[in-house]
């Protein structure tokens, strides 16, 4: 993995976290932290994976960003989805 590809991943992985912290709104109690962690570990993954599968080019290539693109929007939409921390509010009922 280069530098680049990890720079890429690590910024597709906060900027699709944040958006996804920002869509899930108050519907959802999730931490600041957990939707951009998710993007950024997704997108990681999808690096490795196409880098393993292709014969490591010198530069991400189109099929390797994309993956990361999908990969990460995948991860935040599982954790907004399914990580819901109760409220104080809802422990009182």
């Amino acid at each position: 993995m280069t530098g680049q590809s990890l720079i890429i991943a690590v910024t597709v992985g906060v900027v699709l976290g944040v958006a996804g912290r920002l869509l899930a709104g108050r519907r959802r109690s999730l931490p600041l932290w957990l939707p951009p962690a998710a993007g950024v570990a997704a997108a990681l993954l999808a690096t490795v994976l196409t880098r393993m599968a292709a014969t490591d080019p010198p530069t991400p290539a189109t099929p390797e960003i994309i993956l990361q693109v999908l990969f990460a929007a995948a991860g935040v939409t599982i954790v907004a989805l399914t990580a819901d921390r109760p409220s104080a509010d809802r422990e009182t009922r």
